[in-house]
């Protein structure tokens, strides 16, 4: 691959960047949210990244037409991959570290692979079983359930980090359901689909929230908008676009590898600008999860194009 990636190295930096930019986004909603309300910033966030997808949206579906029959399985799709997701996300990231959060989201790969095999009766290796005991040991570590052991715990914080495993869950799940869909039509119009469905479905909540505390709009500073834009431009908008275009020049396989940049990003971005520490039992999980996201997903290639149609 490295003579590949000499060759042409564009696509590859393209999906570097991409995962850079997913890194970051866990600290830079970690931030943002101190200043919005979760529901009242994902309502923003995908109402937006809507409106500037909307044209490339209409263009896609005078290509190909949406039938009415599969409408409920793509409001399905948004409901658990924007409205679940993200509530889980946001609910999450508030309680626990935007270190764990990351590392914990490794295990959508091996989650992937189980729904898989148990669902859609795909081949399954005993090599990707080892792997996913592994990854999720690793996750029980992270998670705090050792810490619970021994009375040396933050109960809020485990709660965080089962927010994260559930945020995973939900993805996992919808994009077990957007399999065959994909094989219909095209990512973005997928992708364009869910963030409508996720802006409606969350529009009643951030409206409560505003009725709750109608004074955090003045509590907003330069610094809440700009996370609200990265979200929105970078996360939603670009980081999709640099994947997509990315992956369509090399392979899933080389695209899957790249996803380890993520966590790497957030820790280093998260120890310096939060001020998180690694902990022993923080490495010792997030090396379990890496091993076990290789492991499990080890000769998998074919099942994960379903998955990959956006990150969020």
């Amino acid at each position: 691959m490295s003579s590949q990636i000499l060759r042409q190295p564009i696509p590859y930096l393209a999906l570097i960047l991409a995962h850079l930019i997913w890194g970051a986004n866990f600290v830079v909603a970690k931030i943002t949210l101190q200043e919005f309300p979760p529901m009242t910033l994902a309502l923003l966030r995908f109402s937006l990244a809507s409106l500037l997808l909307a044209p490339f949206f209409l263009a896609e579906t005078k290509k190909v037409k949406i039938d009415k029959k599969d409408l409920p399985k793509l409001i399905a799709i948004g409901v658990l991959i924007i409205t679940l997701n993200i509530t889980f996300f946001f609910e999450g990231i508030k309680r626990t570290t935007a270190i764990d959060a990351s590392i914990l989201t490794l295990i959508i790969p091996m989650l992937s692979v189980l729904l898989g095999w148990w669902f859609l009766k795909e081949k399954i290796y005993l090599i990707n079983l080892v792997g996913v005991g592994l990854g999720l040991t690793g996750a029980v570590v992270i998670i705090g359930l050792p810490q619970v052991l021994t009375g040396n715990v933050s109960y809020d914080m485990i709660l965080g980090n089962i927010l994260i495993i559930l945020a995973s869950t939900s993805w996992v799940i919808g994009a077990t359901i957007s399999k065959k869909i994909l094989k219909k039509y095209p990512s973005l119009i997928v992708t364009a689909i869910a963030f409508l469905v996720g802006t409606v479905t969350m529009f009643l909540p951030a409206a409560f929230e505003y009725i709750k505390n109608p004074d955090w709009v003045s509590q907003i500073t330069i610094l809440g908008l700009l996370g609200l834009a990265f979200m929105t431009l970078l996360s939603s908008i670009s980081a999709y676009f640099l994947f997509e275009w990315g992956l369509a020049r090399t392979s899933i396989a080389t695209a899957d590898l790249f996803q380890y940049i993520e966590p790497l990003m957030a820790a280093a971005l998260a120890v310096t600008i939060l001020g998180e520490v690694l902990s022993p039992t923080f490495l010792a999980g997030a090396v379990l999860i890496a091993i076990g996201a290789y492991l499990g997903t080890l000769a998998k290639e074919a099942h994960h194009r379903h998955h990959k149609f956006h990150r969020v």
